[in-house]
This record gives C-alpha cells, sequence and structure tokens, in this order.
C-alpha cells in the first residue's frame, strides 16, 4: 500500500452475469456505492421515524440535510426546481456519503474514478436537456441566445454558447474527480512519509512529526472538501436545471 496510487485500484469481487464473452464482476466500487446507499437509506429511515414535534439529533440531522438542499434549490432555480427535489437531494447526500466514507482508511473513494463523476454529470446533462425541451419546446434554445447582445456579435455568442453547454458534463465531472483524486494522493504521499521516518530510528521520529502533522492538518481539509465538492456539485446541478426550467432568463 506504498504506492499512493494502490488506493484507486478496481477490484473484481465476485461475477454477478456473463453477457456474450463479457463477464460482468461486481467491484469494491460497486460494494462501497451499495455501501453508501445503504448508510443514507437507514439514516433517513432512522431520523424519518419518530417524527417528533421537538427532534432528537438524529431526526435534526435528517432535517437540516432537507432544508439545506431545499434553500439551494429554492435560491438558485426557484419554487419550480422543488420537483427536482429528490434528484438534486439524491445526488448531494450520495456524493456527500461516498467522500467520507474514502476518508476512512482502507476503505476505496467511489467519487475518485471519472467514469463514476462523468455518469452522475451526464445524468444531470441529459435530465436538463430533455427537460428543457419538454418544457419549453424549441424556446430551449433561447438559452444560447443572450437577450440585448448586439446582431453583428450574435454568432459568435451563439456558438461559445453551445459550446459552454456542451462541455458542463466535462466541467461538472472533472472537478469533482480531479479534486478527490488529488486530495486523497497527497494525504497517501505524507501518510508515507511519516511511515518512512519513523523506521529511521529516533531521528526519524522526531522528522516525522512534521508530516504527521500535515496529514492531520490535510484529514481535517479532505473533511472540508469532502462536503464542499458535493455542495458544489449539488448547486451547479440546480443552476442547471434553472437554464431548463427559465431558458429565457
Amino acid at each position: 500500500m506504498a504506492d499512493p496510487i494502490h488506493q484507486f485500484q478496481i477490484v473484481n469481487l465476485f461475477p454477478v452475469a456473463k453477457v456474450g464473452e463479457t463477464q460482468i464482476m461486481f467491484t469494491n466500487s460497486a460494494a462501497f456505492m451499495v455501501a453508501a446507499v445503504t448508510v443514507i437509506s437507514i439514516f433517513l429511515i432512522a431520523g424519518a421515524a419518530s417524527r417528533s414535534l421537538v427532534p432528537g439529533r438524529l431526526q435534526s440531522m435528517a432535517e437540516l440535510s432537507y432544508e439545506f438542499v431545499a434553500n439551494a434549490i429554492r435560491s438558485t432555480a426557484g419554487s419550480d426546481g422543488m420537483r427536482f427535489f429528490p434528484f438534486v437531494f439524491s445526488l448531494f447526500m450520495f456524493i456527500l456519503t461516498v467522500n467520507l466514507i474514502g476518508l476512512i482508511p482502507y476503505t476505496f473513494t467511489v467519487t475518485s474514478h471519472i467514469i463514476v463523476t462523468v455518469t452522475l454529470a451526464m445524468s444531470v446533462f441529459l435530465t436538463v436537456l430533455i427537460y428543457g425541451f419538454y418544457k419549453n419546446g424549441l424556446h430551449f434554445f433561447n438559452l444560447f441566445v443572450p437577450k440585448g447582445i448586439p446582431i453583428y456579435i450574435l454568432p459568435l455568442i451563439v456558438v461559445i454558447e453551445v459550446i459552454s453547454f456542451l462541455s458542463r458534463p466535462i466541467s461538472h465531472s472533472v472537478r469533482l474527480f480531479a479534486n478527490m483524486l488529488a486530495g486523497h494522493i497527497t494525504l497517501k504521499v505524507f501518510a508515507g512519509f511519516v511511515t518512512l521516518l519513523g523506521s529511521a530510528g529516533i531521528v526519524g521520529i522526531a522528522g516525522a512529526v512534521l508530516p504527521l502533522g500535515l496529514v492531520i492538518a490535510l484529514t481535517a481539509l479532505e473533511l472540508l472538501v469532502a462536503f464542499l465538492q458535493a455542495y458544489v456539485f449539488a448547486i451547479l446541478t440546480c443552476i442547471y436545471l434553472n437554464d431548463a426550467i427559465h431558458p429565457g432568463h
């Protein structure tokens, strides 16, 4: 485990099905995604079980999670955006949970793989596209024609807007993937310094104090990043959904 990249390795656990010559395997990544969904389900079911007028800690946390996402949607997409609350809430809770699980030693960080973040980003992109045309028809193209633009630069602006729209899944997915990948590699490298120096005797142990302090500080920073990346992904989703709801704005 000295290799900082080893923590991102996909491991096949057992076969699930076989399609032609292709063997479909249940991997460690799938296992941690199932674990995250299980944790979220238990948390929300337990939090909503009592429904007390004076909420306990678990109910308060569940209600806080609900209000946090609901306020984010209302502030960016308006009250009409609340129809997408289950979708945005699921994305936020899933990303936050897998990010936090990935900080536990010897676990797996699902969002450190670009295929996972691209899948999440494409689900947002296709939702915006399909709902945008469903609700607005051809008026959805108003999204690419900002109001008040002089006619002589309008074609250039339209091209820029189209490229910007099509690049959304790339930026949406790479931001989450790159932050989680870089943070975990950095943590692993400094943790490796601690082990290496600690095995070099008294002088090495003294020298390991600094990288150990950095590991602790980076772990705290990664906790913050785990939440921020889930929030950024959710808030960008709300902004993109607002374009589908109000393409002329």
